[in-house]
C-alpha cells in the first residue's frame, strides 16, 4: 500500500478501512492531550529545545501543553484541532507570559491567566480574566490543573427558569466565525485531519455546569444539584436541552460554510456517563433525556456536512454504547478499558463494525503512570493489534497523559506505537 496523507490515513479509518498505517491523535481536543509538564520532557527528551524553553499551556483549565508543529511531526501525529477563540476560562490564548509551574517547570501562559498565589499558596482563577468578579476554579498549592468553584445561587423552586442555564449558549458572534474560519485556513495545507471543537453541544457536560467561564452563573450550576436535578426536575432539564440544541443547531449552520469540508470530525459532546464499575445512567434514562438531542445534532451533521461526529464519556459505559450508535455518533473516546464491560476484545468484535474507537491505547491511571516501560510498550502492542484490525481506530491513551507521568514511560509508548503501527 503507498504512503497515505495524515488525513486520508484518519479517514480510511473512519470509513472502516485500514490505512497504510494505524492513525494517532494527540493534542487535536481538549480529552486527547498531554500535561505541559510533560510536553516539556518529551520536547527535551526529543532535543527540540535548549533547557529552560517554556512550553505553552493552551488549555489552562486542565493545564494541557501545546503539541506545535514540529513535536507533532516528530512523533507522527496525523490530527491537529480547530477550537473556539476562549478557554474554559472564557479568555483568549493570547498576551503569552512566563509563569512556572508547581513542579518548576517553565511555562507560558495567556496574559489574563492569574498567576499570584493567595495566602494559602492556592491560585484563584477569574472568569474572563476580570478579578472584580468571585473565582470560579482554584489550583491547590502544588496541585496540577483547576478544580471549579460551584458559585450556585440559591435556588427557588418557583422562579427557576430555563433561560438561566442558556447564558452560555448564544449566537455564534461574527469575529468568532473569522477565527475559525482562519485557523482552518491555516491548517490546512499541513495534510494533517482536523477536528473541530466548535460547537456548544455537550448537553450536560459536568465540566460545562458550573460555567467557570461566566462572571455571575445563573440557574443550576452545583454539580450535586445537577445530576439531582436530571432525576427530580427531568422535565425541566428537557427543556434545557431542547433550547440548548436549538441554538447549537443555528449556530451550527453559520459554522458549516465557513469550515465546509476542512475539518473531518466534530468533537460533539464530553458528557461522562460512566465510572470504574459501569454506567450511572440507566439506558433507558439515557434514551428518555439525552438521545433525543444527540440524535437530533447527530442527524444535521450527517445531513449537511462530510463531518464524523465523536462522543468523549469516561468509564464502563459499554451497556450503552449501542444507544450511542443508535443516536449517530460515529466515534468513541476515551475507550476506558480498564473500567467494568470495557475489554478491548469484546468492544473490537461486539462494536467495531459500527463505531471507530479512539483512544484506549494505553491506560493513562495505571500503566503509563505506574508501570515499567516494557509494560508500557507491551500494552500499546496488544491494544494495536486489538482495535487496528480491519480500521476503525484512532491510538490515542485513555484521556489525558496526566502531570507527573514518567517521561520513559511517554517515550516508550510513542516507540512502541512507532514500531507496530
Amino acid at each position: 500500500m503507498s504512503k497515505m496523507s495524515s488525513r486520508d490515513r484518519v479517514s480510511a479509518a473512519l470509513a472502516h478501512r485500514e490505512p497504510d498505517k494505524a492513525p494517532m491523535d494527540f493534542g487535536a481536543t481538549a480529552v486527547t492531550g498531554i500535561a505541559a509538564s510533560v510536553v516539556y520532557q518529551l520536547r527535551q527528551a526529543l532535543k527540540l529545545d535548549p533547557p529552560g524553553t517554556p512550553v505553552r499551556v493552551v488549555e489552562p483549565y486542565q493545564m494541557l501543553g501545546e503539541v506545535a508543529d514540529d513535536l507533532r511531526a516528530t512523533l507522527g501525529i496525523d490530527t491537529a484541532g480547530v477550537a473556539r477563540s476562549k478557554n474554559m476560562f472564557g479568555f483568549e490564548n493570547a498576551d503569552w507570559k512566563a509563569w512556572q509551574l508547581f513542579d518548576g517547570t517553565p511555562v507560558l501562559v495567556p496574559g489574563a491567566f492569574n498567576t499570584e498565589p493567595g495566602e494559602s499558596g492556592d491560585i484563584l482563577m477569574y472568569p474572563e480574566g476580570d478579578r472584580s468578579a468571585p473565582p470560579s476554579a482554584r489550583m491547590p498549592r502544588g496541585g496540577y490543573y483547576f478544580d471549579s468553584i460551584v458559585r450556585q445561587p440559591p435556588i427557588n423552586e418557583g422562579k427557576l427558569r430555563v433561560e438561566d442555564n442558556l447564558q452560555e449558549f448564544v449566537p455564534v458572534p461574527l469575529e468568532e466565525l473569522e477565527h475559525l474560519r482562519a485557523r482552518a485556513k491555516e491548517l490546512e495545507p499541513s495534510g494533517l485531519s482536523l477536528v473541530g471543537s466548535v460547537a456548544d453541544t455537550g448537553f450536560g457536560d459536568i465540566a460545562l455546569v458550573p460555567a467557570p467561564f461566566l462572571k455571575y452563573p445563573r440557574g443550576i450550576r452545583d454539580i450535586e444539584e445537577w445530576y439531582v436535578s436530571t432525576v427530580t426536575r427531568r422535565e425541566f432539564v428537557r427543556q434545557v436541552f431542547d433550547r440548548q440544541c436549538d441554538i447549537a443547531l443555528s449556530n451550527l449552520e453559520k459554522i458549516r460554510p465557513i469550515l465546509g469540508d476542512s475539518i473531518d470530525v466534530l468533537f460533539s459532546t464530553g458528557t461522562d456517563f460512566g465510572t470504574q464499575r459501569g454506567p450511572f445512567i440507566s439506558p433507558a434514562a439515557y434514551r428518555d433525556l439525552y438521545q433525543p438531542v444527540h440524535r437530533r445534532v447527530n442527524d444535521w451533521v450527517h445531513e449537511h456536512t462530510t463531518w464524523r461526529t465523536f462522543i468523549h464519556s469516561c468509564g464502563g459505559v459499554e451497556p450503552l454504547i449501542g444507544d450511542f450508535i443508535d443516536a449517530g455518533f460515529d466515534i468513541l473516546n476515551p475507550v476506558q478499558c480498564s473500567a467494568e464491560g470495557m475489554d478491548a476484545p469484546h468492544l473490537k468484535k461486539t462494536y467495531g463494525e459500527r463505531v471507530t474507537f479512539w483512544g484506549g491505547g494505553v491506560d493513562t491511571q495505571k500503566t503509563l503512570p505506574f508501570g515499567t516501560p516494557a509494560e508500557v510498550r507491551e500494552e500499546v502492542k496488544r491494544r494495536v493489534e486489538t482495535f487496528a484490525a480491519g480500521g476503525g481506530f484512532v491510538f490515542n491513551a485513555i484521556h489525558n497523559i496526566q502531570s507527573r507521568t514518567p517521561i520513559r514511560n511517554v517515550m516508550a509508548m510513542f516507540e512502541a506505537f512507532d514500531e507496530c503501527r
